[in-house]
């Protein structure tokens, strides 16, 4: 089931150069039930990748440009009346579908973003009386700028908790960027074409949850969990007044989901501890709240992970 996998990427190669990391974090949420939030710049061809993933695994695709106006009726849809009936009919909104593309979701503001909670979190819509389940599989891909970006939002708490992993797209090689230019003034695109189905995505699923985690590497993901909430039990004093707040129970769920998928997609069928240290950037940096000494100080949350990571033993 790997050849499915790795046709999966060639098919997004065929536009996308470089950016391996944010095509592999596509893949891990798909095949983990996990929503992806994606942060860069404007230009990084984050919508072009995610559109590219949708035709490649020929699922249904929706996007939906986030800005200041938007109501959250425009995502999940409303009610209409029908007067020639006497009747309000259901107009679903674009979250019906297989992959929603939240593009610059921090450009609206929180009652829009949090109208995405209970389809993310529960997989259904309520529109009305009404409620409504969503077709599987079910993915949101969010892009979002820097907050310091101008005309900006910072994301709720409870909404970046949903997010599985949030990726920091960069900015590609300077080679890479040449070949960029140069496809783009030549127009030389390829097409994508559909190399899985959902069968193949579910039966990739069936093979990840039988892939084993040892007790000692389960116990070192709580113990990556346990020292954000409570730093100075594990030696990390140095860092207790940069965290408001350590990362959720959701954030020790996702590690083990994801760890799981990234050891399928290197052809093992055991994690080791080293998969749980790679994912765990991308699982943890969106949930740890800093403390007004860390934002003043220039710290970040990778700084955070980084010095547990360090300190934490691996088994």
């Amino acid at each position: 089931m790997l050849e499915v996998i790795n046709n999966i990427k060639k098919e997004i190669k065929k536009v996308i150069i470089g950016q391996d990391e944010m095509v592999e974090a596509l893949i891990i949420g798909l095949l983990c039930d996990g929503h992806i939030l994606l942060e860069g710049v404007p230009g990084l061809a984050k919508t072009t990748t995610v559109n590219s993933f949708a035709k490649s695994l020929g699922l249904n695709f929706k996007r939906v440009q986030f800005t200041p106006d938007l109501l959250p009726s425009d995502i999940v849809g409303t009610e209409i009346y029908d007067p020639k009936n006497n009747e309000f009919k259901i107009k679903k909104g674009p979250v019906f579908t297989n992959i929603l593309l939240a593009d610059e979701i921090n450009r609206a503001p929180a009652k829009v973003q949090s109208a995405l909670l209970e389809v993310m979190q529960e997989k259904q819509v309520t529109i009305g009386d009404s409620t409504f389940e969503i077709d599987r599989p079910f993915l949101t891909l969010a892009t979002q700028n820097p907050v310091e970006q101008e005309g900006a939002y910072n994301l709720p708490e409870a909404q970046l908790d949903r997010f599985m992993l949030k990726v920091v797209v960069g900015y590609n090689t300077k080679e890479e960027e040449v070949e960029i230019a140069r496809r783009v003034a030549n127009g030389s695109y390829e097409s994508i074409f559909q190399v899985a189905t959902k069968e193949d995505i579910e039966k990739i699923k069936k093979e990840i949850a039988k892939i084993h985690i040892d007790k000692e590497v389960e116990e070192y993901i709580a113990n990556l969990s346990f020292a954000t909430r409570e730093p100075e039990k594990y030696g990390l004093e140095e860092i207790k007044e940069y965290i408001n707040f350590g990362v959720s129970p959701r954030a020790s769920i996702d590690l083990y989901k994801g760890s799981r998928a990234y050891a399928f997609l290197r052809g093992r069928d055991f994690v080791t501890p080293v998969d749980i240290a790679h994912m765990a950037k991308e699982v943890m940096r969106h949930r740890i709240i800093l403390s007004y000494e860390a934002e003043a100080e220039g710290i970040d949350s990778d700084y955070i992970i980084d010095k547990v990571i360090q300190k934490v033993p691996m088994p």
